[in-house]
């Protein structure tokens, strides 16, 4: 690592003492859930339920994607060798670059493939032993309740941010100025098995929950988690499935891409601006990044010491803010501390604050973008309680009011992002008379952004999960017929859970702007780089006015409908299965009565095969789309592309997820007592607006947050082997026709395979058993 001056070793050195301490934290706080009490025998009989279930789920789906995951480790190491090898790769290992990179790639594919993996799968099972130990504990109290949801958080939080520091600073360290070859990798395994997850947790869990609500709620009128729906259970499972296994992957996969980008961009910037004489000014971008995302690990620690409330005031919000708040500050407090030490310009000996004050922005961003999507989606807000009031009037007026409010809340959504890209160009405004480095001190600057934003990505995980972990306790807590102040507790803290999964889906959806914007940048300058080793013009913009580039746009711009549909299509298949078999469980003898327990297994059944019907395909789509517009119309077009599925990616998550959460909301709010409270007539319109509004907000609206960054990175690689292919002034030769009309014929399987009906699930229904006494 010459590379290096002594000082940033030892700086990358601390941040990968900082990432393995983060995991370590993450074991202990698992140990300290692990040794809590998990109840009566009866909560445990239905925790064994989800908890079976749930593994069942994710293991099943781990099979379905392996093989994928195997052909594209073998892509990756592949396509290294159509390019020639960049100047930093000869520089670093010589004649052996292209194999060196090739194997680092891969490498750095699976690594970012299994740590994603990790990070659901791990958080879920954590999840799943914390949820029935915040029902035993809500017995005893509000505050060791809350405790136990939010510690149960934290550990998806921290090994989160743990694995994506471990595996970015591992890479640099290895790699150095090549370490964009590998990075790229990284990301790219990340943000694929988080939109897998992603996909198939939000068709498990709507599937289940649609189905449970339209039978149970408005058709039988029996309450949420009554253990007469066959379907409680696959309800409880997908909480845990979709909203902990899916959401813990999607953030990972935003908190390594833009780390990610921020390195590349970084080694961008430092390789156009570095002083040949002063070691390490080269990167100082690159290692500035690191540190940014170090200190957010040790700020979140220390934040989540003060996450506590007491029996009087019984505020797990305000709780879980004073830590977020608390941690915010030490993080801005150590930016500001370390900005002097390696932000000096080594030609002028001053302190540059504008990466400080980039990365200030992200914070902003996040805390803005928190408070927008709260007043959309909270029940203390207008918007809410009009969507409210509109369900006396019947479940259409209902809808139309959440869809109103929905396309509202994106507008102001997009502006705030506007608004943050345009604070970084004014902040590196002047940075260079060079047109290069300063198009790169900007782009570098939108990645700091997003370093901001999820530099608290520990307390971010840890809020969000606190919400599907609280929904499970409560469920819990119904089914084992646990007393009256215990179903208070655990009625708030779902409550608040539902709030904190709203604020942080905004999150999640901004961070991914952000970063496919950060990406975008990185497209162009790799592609330029490559071009110019070619002898070719550079790439350094897209003209929107070529018509090729127009189509690309199209085509980008439709991409998230067409992926929105099909997951809303395919939560609906299963939901109608649900529903059919929930009505015919409900005609058993003795079911009603509470004297037999239904079959909760065949609506488990149900759920699991309907997400796993659409994994691959879904993930096919992703990857082929970008390489047919690349190859066939041409890098520029490519880029246009980007641009489109950017835009209206970011107008449809905003929409899909506000909305949804809208409606949710605004069901709650009748069922607190307003407009005839439960099982009157605005209820019911609202349960079917919830309805409605469930897979856009949790299916479609957050699935679109690892496509974009999956179309992104594919983009990104193919990018050099476009141009090195597809030579200016010559015809597309025949080995890649050949090549796109396999792809073609690959996405046209796809879509088929997507919209086909799935077959009927084959479980023999079990016999009735017996309903045990509840403890």
């Amino acid at each position: 690592m010459g590379q290096l001056n002594q000082s940033q070793l030892y700086a990358v050195l601390v941040v990968l003492g900082i990432a393995i301490l983060s995991l370590v934290y993450t074991f202990f706080l698992r140990s300290q859930i692990l040794s809590q009490d998990k109840g009566t025998a009866r909560m445990q009989e239905v925790w064994g339920f989800i908890k079976a279930g749930a593994n069942a789920y994710l293991g099943r789906q781990f099979r379905t994607i392996v093989i994928l995951i195997g052909v594209l480790t073998l892509v990756m190491a592949a396509s290294v060798f159509v390019v020639p090898p960049t100047a930093e790769a000869n520089e670093m290992f010589g004649a052996n670059a292209t194999t060196y990179v090739a194997i680092g790639r891969a490498i750095a594919f699976l690594m970012g493939s299994l740590f994603s993996y990790s990070v659901g799968f791990i958080g879920m099972n954590v999840a799943v032993e914390g949820n029935v130990r915040v029902a035993a504990a809500s017995r005893k109290g509000y505050n060791p309740a809350m405790q136990i949801a939010y510690k149960s958080g934290s550990v998806t939080g921290m090994l989160c941010v743990g694995l994506g520091l471990l595996g970015g600073t591992l890479i640099f360290l290895v790699f150095g100025m090549a370490a964009p070859d590998a990075l790229l990798g990284f990301g790219f395994g990340g943000s694929l098995i988080a939109l897998f997850m992603r996909v198939g947790g939000g068709i498990y869990t709507k599937a289940a929950d649609v189905g449970a609500d339209l039978v149970g709620k408005v058709e039988a009128g029996i309450p949420e988690d009554d253990p007469r729906n066959a379907a409680v259970i696959a309800d409880l499972v997908g909480d845990n499935v979709g909203d902990c296994a899916g959401m813990a992957a999607d953030v990972f996969e935003s908190f390594e891409v833009t780390l990610v980008s921020a390195m590349i961009l970084g080694i961008v910037l430092g390789a156009a601006s570095a002083s040949p004489n002063v070691p390490g000014s080269a990167l100082r971008f690159v290692v500035f990044a690191l540190l940014l995302r170090g200190i957010g690990v040790i700020a979140s620690i220390i934040g989540n010491q003060f996450v506590r409330t007491d029996e009087r005031r019984r505020n797990a919000m305000a709780a879980m803010n004073k830590g977020y708040y608390i941690a915010a500050a030490i993080a801005v407090l150590g930016f500001i501390a370390i900005t002097p030490f390696f932000m000096t310009d080594p030609t002028t000996g001053q302190v540059d604050w504008r990466p400080f004050l980039a990365t200030l922005s992200g914070i902003i961003l996040a805390i803005v973008l928190d408070k927008l999507t709260e007043y959309f989606t909270s029940t203390h807000y207008s918007p809410v309680k009009e969507t409210s009031s509109a369900s006396q009037t019947g479940a259409a007026t209902n809808i139309l009011s959440g869809l109103s409010l929905g396309m509202e809340s994106s507008v102001w959504a997009i502006i705030v992002i506007g608004l943050s890209i345009l604070a970084s160009v004014l902040i590196f405004s002047g940075y260079s008379s060079n047109a290069t480095i300063q198009f790169a001190s900007v782009l570098y600057g939108v990645s700091l952004t997003g370093i901001g934003m999820l530099s608290l990505t520990g307390n971010t995980i840890s809020m969000d999960s606190f919400g599907p972990i609280s929904d499970n306790a409560n469920g819990i807590g119904e089914m084992a017929g646990l007393d009256k102040n215990a179903r208070n507790v655990m009625d708030d803290l779902d409550a608040v859970g539902n709030t904190t999964k709203a604020v942080t889906k905004g999150i999640a959806i901004g961070s991914a702007v952000i970063a496919a914007v950060a990406l975008f940048g990185s497209f162009l300058t790799d592609t330029g780089k490559v071009q110019q080793q070619l002898g070719q013009t550079p790439l350094s913009g897209i003209d929107v006015a070529s018509p090729l580039v127009f189509i690309g746009l199209l085509v980008g711009g439709a991409v998230p409908f067409l992926f929105s549909s099909l997951t809303i299509r395919a939560v609906s298949r299963a939901a109608s299965q649900i529903v059919n078999e929930v009505r015919r469980q409900f005609k058993i003898p003795g079911l009603m009565e509470g004297k037999v327990l239904p079959d909760y297994a065949r609506a488990v059944s149900i759920s699991t095969s309907a997400a796993q019907k659409e994994l691959v395909s879904l993930g096919v789509i992703a990857v082929m789309v970008p390489v047919l517009v690349g190859f066939l119309l041409g890098v520029e077009a490519l880029g246009g592309f980007l641009a489109g599925i950017i835009l209206s990616g970011q107008l449809m998550a905003v929409f899909q997820s506000n909305a949804g959460g809208a409606w949710d909301n605004a069901k709650k709010y009748i069922e607190e007592g307003n407009y005839g409270g439960k099982h009157s007539e605005p209820h019911k319109a609202a349960v079917v607006g919830d309805t409605v509004g469930d897979p856009l907000k949790d299916t479609a609206g957050p699935a679109l947050n690892p496509m974009i960054k999956v179309i992104n990175l594919v983009a990104v690689i193919i990018a050099p082997i476009v141009v090195t292919v597809r030579v200016p002034g010559q015809s597309i030769g025949i080995g890649v026709i050949v090549a796109m009309l396999l792809c073609l014929a690959a996405l046209v399987w796809a879509i088929w395979q997507s919209k086909r009906e799935g077959e009927s699930v084959a479980v023999e229904p079990s016999s009735p058993v017996p309903s045990a006494k509840k403890a």
